[in-house]
């Protein structure tokens, strides 16, 4: 996924912001309506100048002495102006704002469902600092961009151009003196463009290695304190901030630099207003109050031209942002859900079959070889091997969490991937060996399996699995808080919450990845009787990782080196001594004898 990613950092500014207007269709309305505010308010500031210019000259300098009735009408014409240019900037910012984060909220939505969407081989290529923060932090960068600098991008050029035309009116000398003051800056944008772009670009990229970094070692807490590795996770921190702080500290380097170039070029063009117009003034070619105006002018051009490097600044950090976030938009979902045109399963138990199919993890060898395997309708299967046979990824197969390299999976003779996702979900379940819980109650948690469980019916799935006396036992039963990841419950606890959810789903197919390997001991044989409740009437595949769980399949499947090797009843594949499978219970009997 990284080449794929990264791949959208070659995309250009223009291009970059157009396919952005395309993912957010919300930042384009009203648009039109903006712009005019953002020309109303532009053109509001150049009054002053103007008022100045005639209250000086006609007002106060007037060939009859001061009208004061000129200067009250001048004064009145410039509140007006002010008040109206103030009214314009507030709706243009209001209507910017509103469209930006709407638009916004759009593309963080269909990141983070397209981020949901890529197959989870795609996601383990990737940090998930770097997942997190393309939805976040990049979103966010964009965010302050399009709020507050997009129109104001707009409304400095439109500044800068208006005030060159009223600036040559009074003084075509004077306009020639401030544009070669700020011509080398101009002239030097598209390098300094260029380099803000790649320094935020690395500023980006650092960012979502820095929160891998630290979210990793909270997350591995407990992992981090049992192996006394606290300085070195400390160390691999410190060097991902501090990476993170050089890139920074360069790219705001740059950005100073460009806005000190700006501010020595307004210097300047102030310095030559004056000396000019004291000249001009002495010769007769221009008054005092258009001495004056131009200076107001000189401040309207240099303003808008400073605020661009800002801008600059700004825009390069959001497009480095939003190429990131267009670039996880554009890894392609391997895992397409074909929708309203895709197959629906019929309930009731399923039969499911691999057909010559093959698997490789990215960059490694074929982890199943041409493996063909039939499982009737109903039946309970065990599939069992060494531990890096194969025999986990079935389970990924089955309930496609992953699609193979070669061949096919059936159920029910349907080619899986020509099932709707609904349909699917609602016909398969996984349960895998550590079950993941979320941040909330145990209701909740459970309700995964079926959104609209009443408290009744939890409570009788508990009942049903025989953990109807360990539910009353929890200090706040079916609202006890679970906490981060489940960790207020024991790794068995969260396994039997697992389980419960799975019962809920009232699933066709049910895939346990050795759901009870966590379960504590004194409820092993109620978990085994629950699950022989769940598992009747219903097809069942269980990756086993203890032969006990073996013993009770109606069938057990032996995967050795990605290969179906043998297949067969328990005690039948016993009586071959030479088999893979007899030598694989003959280890875990002695393992349990010790």
């Amino acid at each position: 996924m990284s080449s794929t990613v990264e791949s959208g950092e070659s995309i250009k500014a223009m291009a970059t912001i157009r396919r952005g207007m395309q993912i957010s269709p919300e930042l384009k309305q009203g648009l039109a309506g903006t712009l005019l505010l953002a020309v109303l308010s532009t053109v509001g500031q150049l009054v002053v100048p103007i008022v100045v210019q005639q209250t000086l000259d006609r007002g106060l300098n007037g060939p009859d002495g001061p009208d004061t009735d000129f200067m009250l009408r001048m004064g009145i014409i410039a509140a007006v102006a002010i008040a109206v240019t103030s009214y314009c900037s507030y709706l243009m910012t209001t209507r910017l704002f509103r469209s930006a984060e709407g638009g916004l909220a759009t593309l963080r939505t269909k990141a983070f469902r397209h981020v949901h969407d890529l197959p989870l081989l795609t996601q383990n290529t990737e940090r998930r600092g770097s997942l997190v923060s393309r939805v976040t932090g990049d979103v966010d960068t964009v965010s302050q961009f399009l709020v507050f600098g997009g129109v104001m991008m707009i409304v400095s050029i439109g500044q800068i151009f208006v005030a060159t035309i009223l600036m040559a009116y009074y003084s075509w000398q004077l306009t020639i003196v401030v544009w070669v003051c700020f011509a080398p800056l101009l002239m030097s944008l598209r390098y300094f463009q260029q380099r803000l772009s790649d320094a935020y670009g690395v500023v980006r990229r650092q960012v979502g290695v820095m929160l891998s970094a630290i979210s990793e070692p909270v997350v591995g807490a407990a992992v981090v304190k049992s192996y006394a590795i606290e300085d070195r996770t400390q160390e691999r921190i410190d060097t991902a901030i501090r990476v993170n702080r050089e890139a920074a500290t360069k790219a705001q380097g740059l950005t100073a630099f460009s806005f000190s170039l700006g501010g020595l070029s307004g210097g300047l063009a102030n310095a030559g207003v004056i000396i000019g117009g004291i000249w001009l003034g002495f010769a007769g070619d221009i008054t005092a109050g258009e001495v004056v105006a131009f200076a107001f002018l000189v401040t309207l051009f240099v303003s808008p031209i400073q605020m661009g490097t800002q801008i600059l600044t700004d825009a390069q950090n959001a497009i480095a942002g939003w190429r990131r976030v267009i670039g996880i938009l554009d890894t392609p979902a391997d895992l397409v859900d074909p929708g309203e045109q895709g197959e629906v399963l019929p309930r009731g138990p399923i039969d499911a079959e691999l057909r010559d199919v093959t698997f490789a993890y990215p960059g490694g060898p074929d982890v199943l070889h041409s493996v063909d395997l039939h499982i009737e309708a109903g039946t309970r299967i065990a599939i069992v091997g060494e531990t890096g046979s194969g025999k986990s990824t079935f389970a990924k197969l089955l309930t496609r969490l992953m699609d193979p390299s070669a061949g096919a999976v059936f159920l029910d003779g349907i080619d899986l991937r020509s099932i709707r996702q609904v349909s699917l979900r609602s016909s398969v379940v996984l349960v895998p060996q550590e079950g993941f819980l979320f941040d909330d109650t145990l209701r909740a948690n459970a309700r995964y399996g079926r959104l609209d469980a009443t408290d009744a019916e939890i409570r009788s799935s508990a009942a049903e699995l025989g953990l109807a006396d360990w539910l009353d036992g929890l200090p706040n039963g079916l609202d006890t808080r679970v906490g981060q990841r489940g960790e207020s419950l024991s790794a068995g606890e969260r396994q039997l919450v697992a389980l419960l959810r799975a019962h809920l789903a009232d699933p066709d197919l049910l895939v346990l990845d050795e759901a009870t390997s966590a379960v504590d001991p004194r409820l092993e044989m109620q978990i085994g009787r629950a699950l022989e409740r769940l598992m009747s009437g219903r097809t069942s595949v269980t990756i086993a990782h203890r032969m006990s769980t073996a013993e009770n399949a109606d069938e057990v499947v032996v995967v050795d080196a990605g290969h179906i090797v043998q297949r067969g009843p328990h005690t039948v594949l016993l009586q071959d001594p030479d088999g893979v499978y007899a030598g694989l219970h003959a280890s875990w009997v002695a393992q349990q004898g010790t």
